[in-house]
C-alpha cells in the first residue's frame, strides 16, 4: 500500500481552495513532470447531482489536481501554493460521470511549460475505468 505524499486537509497547504469547493484529497506521488492525486466524492459535494458528479466537478478535479502539483513544487521550495487559472480546455471526454461515494485518481503529465502556462494532459480513472481525459493550459501568476 502506498503512503500518499499529502492528504486530507493537508491538501490546503498545496492549494488556494477552501471548503466548500475543495476538489482533491490526495496528492499520491509527484515527480518533476508527473502526479497523481486522488479525491473520494461526498454525496453533499457541491458538484454533485442527482448522485453523480457533474461535469463542471471534473474539470474542477483536473484544475486542482493541476494546483496540488504545482504546489507541491512551491512547497518543496518553502514557498507558498501560487494561484493559477484555467485558459484552456481541450480534448474534454467523459465516458461516464462518476457516483457520490466513488474514488477518483487522476494521472497529470505535463507536455510543456513556458512563460507562466503550463500544458498538461489528465486521465481520470475510478477503479480500472476511465471516466475522463482532457488536455488543459493552466496560467500561474506570478507575485
Amino acid at each position: 500500500m502506498e503512503t500518499p505524499l499529502f492528504v486530507g486537509e493537508q491538501i490546503h497547504g498545496l492549494i488556494p481552495q477552501r471548503p466548500p469547493i475543495v476538489m482533491v484529497d490526495t496528492l499520491y506521488s509527484a515527480t518533476e513532470t508527473e502526479a497523481e492525486t486522488g479525491l473520494h466524492i461526498l454525496e453533499d459535494n457541491v458538484f454533485v447531482e442527482d448522485g453523480r458528479l457533474r461535469e463542471p466537478g471534473l474539470i474542477e478535479h483536473v484544475a486542482q489536481s493541476a494546483a496540488a502539483f504545482a504546489g507541491y513544487g512551491t512547497f518543496r521550495q518553502g514557498l507558498p501554493p501560487k494561484l493559477g487559472f484555467i485558459g484552456e480546455i481541450k480534448q474534454f471526454r467523459i465516458s461516464r460521470l462518476p457516483l457520490a461515494g466513488e474514488d477518483l485518481r487522476t494521472n497529470l503529465q505535463i507536455l510543456g511549460e513556458a512563460a507562466g502556462i503550463t500544458l498538461l494532459s489528465a486521465s481520470t480513472v475510478s477503479g480500472d475505468e476511465l471516466l475522463a481525459t482532457c488536455r488543459m493550459k493552466i496560467f500561474i501568476k506570478e507575485d
